[in-house]
């Protein structure tokens, strides 16, 4: 017992006793690493990461410079084997730190686990391991590998600099693996723009970075002033603008400012505006205008940022303006939206930015070699989804193919990922109560289902909570073979649950469940051609609901009835710089800004929202405008007859003072025929060939066969025999068939027959009239012997057959002259014309015909033949051959007084 108070004292005092440093760390603190010393710059994955790593010991390395978006409660330091997907995923926390708050320009030490070792660490990562996110992180060397022969600095175990002018003195020092988003300086222009700069004395060049939170669709610019200007202006600045392309791609490039607007072509095919140095050359095959050379780009987090190098002094004295080395000069910047590139204008072209400055727009001093870093933390933008929105439908499958992953929105991802309507990853949007059917086409390796776990791949059963709301092993096929899934969301459905593969994680993306949207305010919808827009629409009594959605982002979305944006009635959905929805209306009757003649429709329930760039409108109009004398009076929509719409969509539009700028940048290759009734769409076809074949058979018929077979009935039974009597048969059913036969022959290249248009309804009339002939031929009542009165049937028979006959004929040349102004009509052809005189003269022709044999015949007619000369020519028929079988004679005995019967015989060969 006496011992316990000396043991007790000897561990006081040894308690008191100071250690080495070295030995105060736990295990492997006790030996060094051939790490120490090495520093490198994080590599920016996701949430705005930013920072430089530098190990300083066995156990131990620090952080610098450090920003981050916060994550989840889960984010840790990640030690891994290599920064691929497999690899990150199977590696192991190597600190206790938590990194779920946001960092701003943050210097701290960071200590390694106990069972952690730099040997066993090639990837040092920032890790969320709810979600599989690598946030951002640093190659070290493979594991075990003799960093003695990796090129690392000298240790320099200095304490860990504050954000100050020593860590920016220390960025220029030579770093392994430097990233291309860190640099020596940071300017904050407004809240959400900003300016990097790296200046290299030794080359006379300087690498700027441009990083803004705002939309894939706008643009950001910065350049130097005019030297020499009284006050600061673009006019003659040299500005680099800079954005990404409508892949995503990044861009940048030399622009030369001539004048205050977007650029344009002068009849003397020169350039003004804002226009790249290399349109005022006439292009520049050798680089001698365009000085800007991109480094890098991205689009993260909602948050656009492009590199890029130009030298301070370049070959271009036309159009670059020099920058001094030590000198403050007058610099300019802006962000606004830009117009892609189109047939005539193969650039991307910045519109007008914002009327507020510092905030779209600004100047100010600038001196390259100056040392400044006051951007303190990372951008965090409002919308930071950048991924393709697709909105269900539940009338259109949703095609699911598989492809190469470039711009996952969560990496690291396999090196296949699943698409959409040909959208990588997109975001999904779907409404309860809306069933979602899924065209599944991604391979047999690949089983689509939608599941509750953020990851996907369960099928190992690794998340034992997992709910499967569709699909399964079963949800698989390719293109030649696709497997129909669909998917009934009802009201218990989460409002976020995930599509993926079964057998393997991160391949898709979310699925926002909303509530009723656009899709069941309408009863009708199609996608219009290349699938870019959905037209939807619900007929009512006299009016017409439409909406109209864009299926990717732009300014302005505009859709038009007619076989082309040239002579079509436009409507054109935009929101302004002010954030108000507007819908305007258009006649449109050529290709310049002349030409878009503003209209005043009677539009209600109007409506306009842009949502993540996608344009949706909707309005309600009357079937037939109730206005006279103005153009758009002609715009009626006959719902039985096919709605020809094409579509365009832009950057900008603006209400007033329409010019180059309301061009579109992207639009429909063709009209899509919308069925209003069906419900259904088709693409425009040129089926001029097809309706001219069905008139000219129709012509052959109507113009040549019935009237034929109807002179020669009346006009030929003078001549002996009954010559006139096969004529007319032969013609006459020579007719029908060339009838049924150019009718069925249209229905079928036309995809239906629907008894709609005027032409229509003259030609089934005409076509009904001509098939009850034959009909009417068959029960004709019995011809009266010679010197009997004829019955009052037969009377009334030949009156109906003749009216009938003569009828078709008249209702079948109207039908005639009704189907050269219904294909005057669809194609506008200058032909139609000349073809309609045509059959005018073909018609007059026939009328001076019938008008000369109807003389020919007063001249042989009899006083008292009248009522036999009008009905069927005179009273010499011979009824003896059956109307429908010519070959069968019918011998009718003449009855005499003395009751012998007279035969009259008559050559064989007549």
């Amino acid at each position: 017992m006496a011992a316990r108070p000396r043991i007790f004292l000897l561990f006081s005092l040894l308690a008191l006793l100071p250690f080495p440093s070295s030995l105060a760390a736990a295990g492997g603190c006790r030996k060094n690493t051939t790490l120490a010393g090495f520093e490198a710059e994080l590599a920016m994955v996701q949430h705005q990461l930013r920072g430089v790593v530098r190990v300083l010991d066995a156990c131990s390395f620090s952080v610098s410079e450090f920003d981050m978006l916060a994550g989840s409660t889960q984010v840790r330091w990640w030690g891994a084997a290599g920064d691929g997907f497999r690899n990150l995923t199977l590696g192991s926390p190597i600190s206790d730190q938590t990194l779920s708050r946001t960092f701003r320009n943050e210097s701290f030490t960071v200590r390694l686990a106990d069972n952690a070792t730099w040997d066993h660490i090639a990837v040092l990562a920032v890790w969320d391991p709810v979600t599989a996110s690598d946030f951002g992180h640093v190659v070290l060397g493979a594991p075990g590998l003799d960093q003695s022969e990796a090129p690392i600095p000298s240790p320099d175990l200095s304490p860990v600099p504050s954000p100050s002018s020593s860590s920016v003195e220390r960025r220029s020092k030579r770093r392994i693996h430097p990233q291309p988003t860190m640099f020596d300086n940071c300017l904050t222009l407004s809240p959400r723009y900003r300016l990097r700069w790296t200046f290299y004395p030794e080359s006379d060049s300087i690498d700027i970075g441009l990083e803004a939170a705002i939309g894939s669709q706008y643009y950001m610019a910065f350049g130097w002033a005019a030297p020499g200007s009284p006050s600061p202006s673009m006019i003659h600045a040299d500005v680099a603008v800079a954005g990404f392309r409508d892949d995503a791609t990044p861009f940048v490039e030399d622009y030369f400012i001539t004048g205050y607007s977007e650029c344009v072509q002068n009849k003397d095919d020169k350039f003004k505006g804002v226009c790249p140095d290399t349109m005022y050359e006439g292009g520049d095959p050798v680089g001698l205008v365009n000085n800007t050379k991109l480094v890098y780009g991205h689009r993260k987090d909602g948050v656009s940022f492009v590199r890029y190098a130009r030298p301070l002094v370049s070959g271009d004295d036309k159009y670059d303006v020099p920058v001094s080395k030590t000198g403050s000069m007058t610099v300019i910047w802006a962000w606004g939206l830009m117009r892609s590139p189109d047939t005539l204008l193969p650039h991307y072209l910045p519109q007008k930015h914002g009327d507020s400055r510092l905030t779209n727009f600004g100047y100010f001093d600038f001196n390259v070699s100056r040392r400044v870093n006051d951007c303190l933390g990372p951008l965090d933008a409002a919308d930071k989804e950048d991924q393709d929105l697709i909105i269900a439908d539940g009338k259109k499958p949703l095609v699911v193919s598989s492809g190469p992953a470039f711009h996952y929105p969560n990496p690291p991802s396999p090196s296949k990922v699943l698409y959409i309507n040909k959208k990588e990853a997109p975001l999904l949007r779907v409404e309860r109560g809306v069933p979602v059917t899924f065209s599944v086409q991604a391979g047999h390796d690949v089983a689509l289902y939608v599941t509750s776990d953020f990851l996907g791949g369960n099928a190992t059963s690794r998340n034992m909570t997992e709910v499967i709301y569709a699909g399964g092993p079963e949800a698989e096929g390719v293109p030649a073979s696709p497997t129909e899934l669909v998917w009934s969301v009802d009201r218990n459905t989460p409002d976020l649950v995930y599509y993926h593969s079964l057998y393997e994680q991160k391949m898709g993306w979310k699925v926002q469940v909303v509530d009723g949207g656009i899709s069941d305010m309408y009863n009708n919808s199609v996608f219009l051609d290349d699938q870019q827009v959905t037209l939807f629409w619900t007929l009512s009594d006299g009016s017409i609901s439409i909406a109209a959605r864009g299926e990717k982002k732009s300014g302005y979305l505009a859709i038009a009835f007619g076989g082309g944006m040239i002579d079509s009635y436009a409507y054109v959905g935009w929101v302004d710089d002010e954030g108000k929805s507007r819908v305007n209306t258009y006649w449109i009757d050529g290709k310049d800004a002349m030409n878009v003649h503003t209209t005043s429709e009677n539009l209600t329930y109007v409506r306009c929202k842009s949502e993540n760039g996608i344009i949706t409108f909707e309005f309600t109009r009357p079937l037939s405008p109730s206005c006279s004398g103005r153009v758009e009076c002609k715009n009626i929509i006959d719902p039985t007859t096919p709605l020809k719409v094409v579509w365009a969509m832009g950057s900008r539009w603006s209400e007033d003072h329409l010019n180059e700028r309301n061009m579109h940048s992207v639009t429909s290759g063709r009209p899509v025929r919308v069925l209003l009734l069906r419900g259904s769409a088709e693409a425009e076809q040129d089926l001029l060939p097809v309706l001219a074949v069905h008139g000219f058979m129709m012509f052959v018929a109507w113009g040549i066969l019935f009237p034929g077979g109807t002179l020669a009935a009346r006009y030929l039974k003078h001549v002996k025999g009954d010559g006139w009597y096969q004529l007319h048969v032969y013609l006459q059913y020579s007719g029908i068939v060339i009838v049924l036969l150019g009718v069925l022959f249209a229905a079928a290249e036309l995809r239906g027959f629907y008894i709609s248009s005027v032409h229509v309804k003259f030609g089934v009339t005409a076509m009904i009239l001509a098939c009850v002939q034959p009909i009417n031929a068959y029960i004709r009542p019995k011809r009266p012997e010679n010197g009997e009165v004829a019955s009052s049937k037969r009377i009334i028979w030949e009156y109906v057959h003749v009216i009938i006959g003569r009828s078709a004929i008249i209702v079948g040349i109207a039908a005639l002259f009704s189907g050269m102004k219904h294909l005057g009509d669809r194609y506008d052809s200058e032909n139609v014309e000349g073809l309609a005189l045509a059959l005018m003269l073909w018609v007059l022709s026939g009328g001076l015909l019938v008008m000369y044999l109807e003389y020919k015949q007063f001249k042989r007619r009899d006083e008292n033949s009248v009522r036999g000369s009008w009905v069927l020519g005179n009273s010499e028929e011979d009824d003896s051959v059956d109307l429908l079988r010519p070959d069968r004679m019918v011998m009718k005995p003449e009855s005499h007084p003395s009751g012998r019967m007279e035969l009259q015989l008559e050559p064989l060969n007549r």
